[in-house]
């Protein structure tokens, strides 16, 4: 075998210097007394910094190399800048939080660090086998982060249960690709679009390979009904980690389900849609109805969770590039309105108290008005209300669905929309006229606090300049 041309190793240079970086935080943090915990804080920023100037500044245009398993493009660029920008505002917005609860320890950042190279490789995945490598990198860092609180049997209970259902849904992609690899002969994606064009459309074996992928891809995403996992995880993990989970990882299941979908079977778009949109009308009638009941806010917003991704895969449902558009749109937008939902409860939250029940929210706007408002825009944005960004992320996936020939589906996903409506209403009701149900005021720091206030105010701004934002993403799927 020749040996490997230089440009294939160079184009992987993100992973590659992500890895290494990770690699000397590790080193340097074993030796750190536990008072200077606070170098391998500043350390991960800095890395998750370096990393994103090293994807800014790459080459454009569309690249394939490692053999064939590795693919730079302009999708992979924006789902990796977008990664490192959210796992960097998740590491601002937690200090506080796990210094006040002494989980302010090197392995937070550095399973995080990790969890971002999983999100690297899914991205820029070419092959499934690269594919499913990153799949388990990022599995794994989520895993062992939902049991980081050591203390807590309801953090390890959580662990236990996303462990066992997880691997169960790596099985069940792992034996997709293996049947797929058994029908054609390949583990290429581009070798996958060739196969199918050629014919393989109607094939029995791959149909059944691809109804396990899709399990898989449902699984990871959230989607019911493999959405058992998502409200325990969510309430059971540490807020910090929750706020992880529930924005970064989003943008590696896009690329898993474009990569997979749009470019390795996009030839048999058909035999697949159909099923992509059951999955999203289960997860948003799901999402909306049983997170009419729920009183802890980290449940709630699993809930919403559930129905957003129904969103996000309804793009992929409309089979058609306009579709793909809508999803990375909704899901980019989406992580930004998670990351303020859930900093919301580190603002509120303090040492042996988590503020994560809707009781906790009474009063909000007489004891600290402002974030009474920030965190009004945030619902507002995830409800899918005007002149709000979610509004107009919801709006081009209807769109999409419409002009894709199902308007029945997309007035479905409206009329569940608008149930899901109320518990997003319910919470800025006890915010601005129900009386205060303890003196606490907000704890965070100014850093998290300004952050948090550019977060929510982020989802106003971008909404009236939502064309120019969809424009900028269209460019990415052509």
């Amino acid at each position: 075998m020749s040996p490997m041309p230089l440009v294939n190793l160079a184009i992987a240079t993100p992973e590659i210097y992500l890895l290494a970086a990770i690699s000397l935080i590790l080193l340097v943090d074993l030796f750190l007394p536990e008072r200077s915990r606070q170098v391998t804080y500043i350390g991960a920023l800095v890395a998750l910094a370096v990393t994103a100037v090293i994807v800014a500044r790459a080459p454009g245009g569309h690249e394939v190399g490692l053999y064939g398993m590795y693919v730079h493009d302009d999708l992979s660029r924006l789902l990796k800048l977008v990664a490192c920008a959210s796992v960097a505002a998740t590491f601002l917005y937690g200090r506080d939080y796990l210094i006040a609860r002494g989980l302010f320890h090197g392995e937070f950042f550095i399973l995080a660090l990790f969890a971002v190279l999983g999100i690297f490789v899914m991205s820029s995945a070419a092959s499934l086998l690269t594919m499913y490598l990153g799949i388990e990198i990022l599995a794994l860092s989520q895993y062992t982060l939902v049991a980081f609180d050591r203390d807590s049997p309801v953090a390890a209970e959580s662990a236990m249960k996303y462990f066992v259902l997880g691997a169960i849904a790596s099985g069940m992609i792992l034996y997709g690709i293996s049947i797929i690899y058994g029908v054609t002969g390949t583990f290429s994606l581009g070798a996958l679009a060739s196969g199918v064009d050629a014919g393989m459309v109607h094939n029995v074996g791959l149909l059944f390979g691809v109804a396990f992928l899709l399990a898989g891809i449902a699984f990871k995403f959230g989607a019911a009904p493999f959405h058992m996992w998502v409200p325990d995880v969510y309430h059971g993990a540490p807020t910090a980690v929750t706020l992880f989970l529930g924005a970064a990882p989003k943008l590696a299941y896009f690329g898993l389900a474009f990569r997979v979908l749009a470019e390795g079977l996009g030839g048999m778009t058909e035999a697949w849609r159909g099923m992509v949109t059951v999955l999203a009308l289960l997860s948003i009638a799901l999402g909306s109805l049983v997170g009419l009941s729920q009183t802890n806010v980290k449940r709630l917003l699993a809930y919403s969770t559930i129905a957003n991704v129904g969103f996000i895969l309804l793009g992929f449902g409309a089979g058609t590039p306009a579709g793909y558009r809508a999803a990375l749109f909704y899901t980019v937008t989406y992580v930004l309105m998670a990351l303020g939902s859930f900093a919301t409860i580190i603002l509120l939250s303090r040492k042996g108290f988590e503020s994560d029940r809707i009781d906790d929210f009474k009063g909000l706007a007489r004891s600290s008005p402002w974030f009474a408002w920030m965190m009004l825009f945030l619902m507002m944005s995830t409800a899918g209300v005007p002149p709000f960004v979610g509004f107009f992320a919801k709006l081009y996936v209807l769109q999409a669905v419409i002009a894709g020939g199902a308007p029945w589906v997309a007035g479905i996903a409206l009329l569940f929309s608008v149930v899901a409506a109320f518990y997003y209403l319910k919470i800025v009701k006890v915010m601005f006229f129900d009386e205060p149900a303890t003196d606490a005021v907000v704890s965070g720091g100014p850093a998290l606090r300004l952050l948090l206030s550019l977060n929510a105010l982020a989802t106003l701004v971008l909404g009236f300049t939502s064309t120019s934002l969809l424009a900028a993403i269209a460019q990415t799927i052509r």
